[in-house]
């Protein structure tokens, strides 16, 4: 019971070996937590260690042990043995543990370690014959703590035990041997540890009293710089000292010198200083080389090297400094007291000729004459420093003084002579002045002359268009005549620097003044250029619902490029763009016209827009005519533009106006024709001839004919086939039949267009009558305004580009995909664009096509517009929906200024697969835009798109793709081919971009065909009243 209570609390306290076969017995103790603290540090880490295997223990697979003690163990006299080592204080605190636990932990161990036991059954025999029997009571006392229990004690008690009494259990025996071993091994590892530290330490010992050598040896250099740097600050102070000297130095060399002995003296005095400066240099050269190798131990040496390129710059300004007082010395020395007269002289003589200078250019001889002076006088300078070199001997100073003295006449005398050249010289200048003046003032007469009669080129045409309309306002608030406006007319129209002058100098006093000073002015001869009016409904971008506002403002700004004084007539619309219009002002008049048998008045305004003097009706009608929030679609639409189109010829006869050309345009100002010729033309206003184009014959305009009536034109006259009567009914009349019977001029927006409309399908009932008036009837491709659309100036986009430079192109596909959140992770990704009314004239049911057909062929597509069809809307809202979230596909149901231009820019391709299309300016805004356009073959997309596959169109014109039918497959046809391009060629595809944003679409070409036509229709009216 004894030795089980005794191995029970080795092993619950962690004693893991015991020796006692050696001279000196070895113990390992596994303390406890409440121990721990009074164990080395590493004795600490390495038991952090141990506990993740006393797991291990309770198997019998002991671990190497973690925390080693190695206690060399000596017997003393009294039988009781101390730790060899300093770290022997004996483990004096155990933790007291259960005997349960203990004794689980003895079985389990004996369970496993039977194998041990057998091995040392034997050698327990033999220690029992050996050693007296003795016996150690270790019954239970409660009164005993086993805490106290140490280690000299407990190897007694068990040498003891295996003397005599109570035997160890053979499990036990083995498990004592297997801990022995393991200390063994652990006070082994823990000597080679101490030895290697001990070595470690050593080591570091001597790396210190290296270091520390190193730092002895910086400080001595940071002496030495410290040394080196007081040396320079004294040397730098020695330089001041020197330059003080040189000031004194200089300071009295300014002054004359009175002997000989004094300059002798300057001079040694100066060789000494030059000697001291090569010393101080050579001085400076060593503390440089010496501060460059100790440059690294201080930030002092940074200061330092600066103060020595400072006190190196000094010392090299100091020997030029001295350089050129050892020459004036030399030169002073030479001269003396003559020196002082001869440049008080030369000064003089300088004063004359800077006067001479300021005075005239024929001075200049005079001054090069000076300089040859001052160079004989340099010479003498220089044969002064030749004599102070044989200055020793007195013989040859007196002879060159005597030749200095005689060179100083001669120079006298000549310097009298170059007074009285001088003189001579400015009378001619003054002479020459008076005559360049009286020539300038005749020059400045003629300029003026000239000036007078050449028009003012570089006003912009708001000025000008501005100008008009004051003279137009004045008018028709009757401060002006007739004839008075017409003359002012003429001299705004030539742009005659004399109403120029004019206007410049009264804009600022009073309207009377003003006037006063308008009036004035003469007359002036007939212009050559054509008077233009053009009333319409649109103008871009004031008033714009689709390309009859773009035709409007861009061909009236060409036609005022070449020369024409144009001017545009609209109504007051209350939801136009008021900002687009610069000076908008409304004249203190009103003009009266004619409606529903009553006269209504109507305020006139006044404004320009893009140059373009414009005139904007506003009738105080009771309907509010122009006051509806939109510009088409009312129902009595009929009247809102019949009455203002004669409230525009009321506007051109009360004010006096004589244009050359009245153009109207479409139906809405169709009415102008008959009115101008059944109305007006008897009251005076006959000097115009009539140009009416019709943008669109789909939209006739038709009514009752008894509504023609409230503009005061005579339905019975007009209700007849020959006349305004629609073919459809004989109650109907139609405005564009009667603008093409009435006017002068017709024309429409395409030559294909024009062929179409004079058949029964293309016409709309008026083909016959269009037949009849062929001979009038003319076709001529619209243009496009190329200052808006204009990719290298356009403000809308990301990035501008040009031809020659495509990388904007890119840069705004790139930024478009983001701002629709398309997909941007295929860069070659080809884009479509399509921005259209959704009308079925457009071929609706094709661009829903194109837009799950481009999706297979693996491209991106962008629509921009809405329809006025309301199943179509419906339609296109529900697509809208299903690619809502789409990564290829975005529907923007509306019409937006600033994205349209952001797709033009963006998109590879254009789709414009119109079932008619009178001209089109979509396709040309997408090639000026690099957007390749795939339209369908009709109107004014045949005259402008011409197909890259075609032979048999030249390559010059080839520039997009096409197709004929228009059903899917034909759409189809053209889709897939130009994927195909695009794909399979990049850089073929680069040069068709390049090649269609340098085709010409701008006004240019179609302004110079409507010239033609207005000219010969004015020239055969002329000629026409003449012969009358």
């Amino acid at each position: 019971m004894t030795t089980t209570k005794l191995s029970s609390c080795f092993l619950s306290y962690g004693l893991v070996g015991i020796s006692c076969e050696r001279e000196h017995g070895r113990f390992f103790y596994l303390p406890s937590s409440s121990s721990r603290r009074l164990l080395p540090v590493s004795c600490k880490i390495r038991q952090q260690r141990g506990f993740d295997k006393r797991q291990e223990i309770k198997k019998g697979a002991f671990p190497e042990p973690i925390l080693p003690v190695n206690s060399e163990i000596h017997r003393s006299s009294d039988g009781e043995s101390e730790p060899e080592n300093g770290l022997a204080e004996s483990v004096t605190s155990l933790e007291s543990t259960e005997d349960n636990n203990a004794d689980e932990k003895t079985e389990k161990s004996d369970d496993i370690q039977t194998t041990e036991v057998t091995r040392y059954q034997n050698k327990s025999a033999k220690k029992k014959e050996e050693n007296a029997p003795a016996a150690i009571d270790m019954g239970h006392d409660d009164g005993q703590n086993l805490d106290n229990l140490t280690v000299p004690e407990v190897a007694r008690a068990l040498s003891i035990n295996k003397s005599g009494g109570e035997q160890f259990s053979e499990g036990q025996y083995g498990e004592l041997m297997t801990m022995i071993r393991n200390a063994e091994k652990n006070i082994l590892r823990l000597d080679q540890a101490r030895t290697t530290a001990l070595d470690d330490l050593n080591k570091i010992l001597s790396e210190k009293e290296a270091l520390q050598g190193e730092i002895n040896v910086l400080e001595m250099k940071l002496a030495e710089t410290d040394e080196r740097i007081k040396t320079a600050a004294q040397e730098k102070e020695r330089v001041g000292i020197l330059e003080e000297e040189l000031e004194k130095l200089r300071h009295e060399m300014i002054s004359p010198l009175e002997s000989d002995g004094y300059i002798l003296a300057l001079s040694k005095e100066l060789e000494t200083l030059k000697m001291e400066n090569i010393s101080l240099r050579k001085d400076i050269e060593m503390l440089k080389t010496e501060l460059h190798n100790v440059k690294d131990t201080d930030e002092r040496v940074v200061v330092l090297e600066k103060e020595c390129s400072g006190l190196e710059s000094s010392v090299k300004d100091l020997e030029s400094k001295l350089s050129v007082s050892q020459e004036d010395v030399s030169k002073l020395s030479s001269l003396k007291t003559e020196c002082t007269d001869l440049w008080t002289k030369v000064e003089s003589l300088q004063l004359l000729l800077d006067r001479a200078t300021k005075q005239a250019e024929q001075a200049v001889l005079v001054l090069q004459q000076n300089q040859d002076l001052r160079n004989k006088v340099d010479k003498i300078e220089e044969s002064l420093k030749e004599a102070n070199v044989y200055k020793e001997s007195s013989e040859k100073i007196q002879q060159y003084n005597e030749l200095m003295q005689h060179k100083v006449k001669l120079l006298e005398e000549r310097l009298e002579k170059s007074d009285a050249e001088i003189f001579s010289y400015v009378q001619l200048y003054q002479e020459s002045i008076k005559e360049f003046q009286e020539t300038l003032e005749s020059l400045k007469e003629e300029t003026k002359r000239k000036a007078r009669d050449e028009p003012v080129d570089d006003m912009p045409w708001d000025y000008w268009s501005r100008l008009l309309l004051t003279v137009d306002g004045w008018l028709l608030e009757k401060k002006i005549a007739s004839d008075d406006a017409d003359s002012l007319r003429e001299m705004v129209w030539k742009k005659d620097r004399r109403i120029h002058d004019t206007y410049i100098n009264v804009k600022d006093k009073s309207e009377r003044d003003a006037i006063s000073a308008f009036l004035k002015l003469v007359a002036s001869p007939t212009s050559s250029g054509l008077y233009v009016v053009h009333i319409a409904a649109e103008m871009a971008p004031v008033a714009k619902v689709g390309g009859l506002g773009d035709v409007v403002a861009g061909l009236g700004k060409a036609l005022q490029r070449r020369g024409h004084l144009v001017e545009i007539i609209l109504p007051k619309y209350d939801c136009m763009q008021y900002d687009r219009v610069r000076d908008l002002r409304a004249l203190d008049t009103v003009v009266e016209s004619y409606f529903d048998g009553k006269l209504y008045k109507n305020k006139i305004w006044v404004g320009t827009v893009e140059g373009l003097p414009v005139h904007f009706i506003e009738p105080q009608h009771p309907s509010k005519f122009f006051w509806r929030g939109q510009f088409y679609g009312e129902q009595d639409d009929f009247k809102r533009f019949s009455y203002f189109s004669r409230a525009a010829l009321e506007l051109l006869l009360q004010s006096g106006k004589k244009p050359d050309i009245i153009h109207c345009h479409d139906w809405q100002t169709a009415f102008v024709a008959p009115l101008y010729w059944d109305l007006y033309a008897p009251k005076g206003l006959d000097s115009a001839r009539i140009c009416f184009t019709c943008h669109n014959f789909e939209y006739q305009g038709t009514s009752s004919a008894s509504e023609l009536g409230s503009c005061g034109l005579d339905v019975n006259q007009l209700n007849r086939p020959d006349r305004m009567q629609d073919h459809s009914s004989g109650d109907r009349v139609n405005p564009v039949k009667g603008a093409i019977i009435f006017s002068n001029i017709v024309t429409t927006v395409s030559p294909t267009y024009a062929q179409e409309v004079r058949t029964p399908e293309g016409g709309k009932g008026l083909h016959s009558t269009l037949n009849f008036h062929s001979k009038k009837f003319i076709g001529i491709l619209n243009g496009i305004d190329t200052d808006s659309w204009n990719p290298a100036t356009d403000p809308f986009l990301k990035a501008q580009f040009n031809a020659k430079d495509l990388q904007g192109k890119e840069e705004n596909k790139y930024a478009l995909r983001k701002q629709l959140g398309l997909s941007s992770a295929e860069s070659r990704r080809p884009l479509v664009g399509c921005i259209t009314r959704l009308v079925p004239q457009k071929g609706v049911h094709l661009i829903r096509h194109a837009i799950y057909r481009t999706l297979e062929l693996g491209g991106q597509f962008v629509l921009l517009g809405s329809s006025p069809v309301p199943h179509i809307q419906r339609e296109f809202e529900g697509i809208e929906l299903q690619f809502k979230t789409h990564d290829h596909v975005r529907l923007l149901l509306k019409y937006d200024e600033a994205l349209s231009h952001s797709i033009y820019a963006a998109s590879d391709m254009f789709i414009i697969p119109s079932i008619f299309e009178p001209c089109g300016l979509t396709q040309m805004i997408s090639m000026r835009y690099g957007s390749i356009p795939i339209a369908r073959k009709t109107g004014g997309l045949n005259d402008s798109v011409f197909d890259i596959d075609d032979d048999t169109i030249p390559t010059q014109f080839q520039n997009g793709f096409t197709f004929q039918s228009a059903d899917e497959q034909g759409l189809n046809y053209a889709l897939e081919r130009a994927f195909d391009h695009y794909k399979k060629d990049e850089e073929k595809w680069k040069r068709l971009v390049e090649k269609v944003m340098s085709i010409d679409f701008s006004w240019g070409s179609s302004a110079t065909q409507y010239e033609e036509l207005y000219t010969r229709s004015v020239a055969r009216a002329r000629a026409s009243a003449n012969r009358t």
